[in-house]
């Protein structure tokens, strides 16, 4: 039986079913936690299998955070996950729980969705076993790579979202220093992820020198900030808000050619994470497909890219899902060479 978790900032997936499930995805057991709820992910498991009594025989677990040695500090989340600790919970021998980066679990999942999972955003001419590469705004923002190996896609973790933000114009450039004033050094995840989106829009209502609405105002501090302001933007119903979309969106695209002109991502783009599906109306109005193909000298290569948005918020679990299945088939045939 399988365990698998999708470790977010904000929540944590967590679901078990039998093993070879990865084509019909039927979970015994299928449950989201407030992250933040829990000291630990070792906590969490812990509290499920007390629950439910599951025997596991393998877990898998996507970590927003650089995985080393079967440990990773959790960027977004005050836990130290080890996979020892969590063997020791459930039973089982270390070298049947698996780290996985989050966007490396999120990667392998790309190989289970379906054509309704995907929203095309630009058709390109996507080239055979060419590298893939995945980008995702969520709590944070995540970039990964994906190789052909010569029999499947192989993912390769980064921490991408770290890397310095490059500004384009005036507008960018004063964000820029508004977000050096508050942080020091500025990665594209101050921008790029539902946080991120309060950073911008608090650059837009200090240089409009609008008073905000007391409704808007009202709700920002009683509800999810980021959620707020998207569909007040979406809406239109308020200035500051519109235009911290149409930046956030902007610079989306713009870091998402940037990563695939990195990666030379002739086999696809894909946009991951929870922000996309939640603003797919304002990402297909066009302004991100702009960015993402205005690359100079080569705007013409980039725009043959096609560029898809993953709509199924469950394929990092079945990334994880489908690296156990990897696992295992590989151990099978290395059993029979032997």
């Amino acid at each position: 039986m399988y365990l698998v978790g999708d470790i977010g900032g904000t929540k944590t997936n967590i679901v078990v079913l039998e093993e070879g499930s990865k084509q019909k995805y039927k979970p015994l057991y299928e449950q989201s936690f407030g992250s933040k709820n829990f000291d630990s992910l070792r906590t969490l498991v812990k509290n499920v299998l007390d629950e439910n009594g599951f025997k596991i025989t393998s877990a898998c677990f996507g970590v927003a955070g650089p995985v080393k040695n079967g440990r990773c500090e959790a960027t977004n989340l005050p836990w130290i996950i080890d996979s020892k600790k969590i063997a020791e919970v459930l039973n089982i021998d270390q070298a049947k729980v698996y780290l996985l980066n989050d966007l490396e679990a999120a990667a392998y999942g790309i190989e289970c969705l379906e054509e309704k999972d995907l929203y095309v955003l630009n058709k390109g001419n996507p080239q055979k076993n060419g590298t893939r590469c995945l980008i995702s705004a969520g709590t944070g923002l995540g970039e990964s790579i994906m190789v052909w190996d010569g029999k499947k896609y192989k993912p390769i973790p980064s921490e991408g979202g770290h890397t310095d933000f490059a500004p384009r114009n005036k507008i960018e450039i004063d964000l820029l220093n508004h977000l050096i004033n508050k942080y020091g050094r500025v990665s594209y995840e101050r921008i790029l992820c539902g946080p991120g989106l309060m950073n911008v829009y608090e650059y837009f209502k200090e240089t409009s020198y609008q008073d905000i609405s007391a409704w808007l105002h009202e709700r920002i501090k009683k509800e999810d900030p980021s959620a707020v302001i998207s569909e007040i933007g979406m809406s239109k119903k308020d200035e500051c808000c519109e235009k911290t979309l149409e930046l956030f969106v902007s610079v989306y695209g713009a870091e998402a050619g940037n990563l695939a002109l990195k990666s030379l991502a002739t086999g696809g783009v894909y946009i991951g994470g929870g922000v996309a599906p939640k603003i797919l109306e304002k990402i297909k109005e066009g302004a991100f497909m702009q960015s993402f193909t205005n690359k100079g000298r080569l705007s013409v290569m980039v725009a043959q890219m096609p560029v898809k948005v993953i709509l199924n918020d469950r394929h990092p679990l079945f990334g994880c899902v489908n690296y156990l299945d990897i696992q295992n088939q590989e151990k099978q045939e290395l059993a029979k060479i032997k």
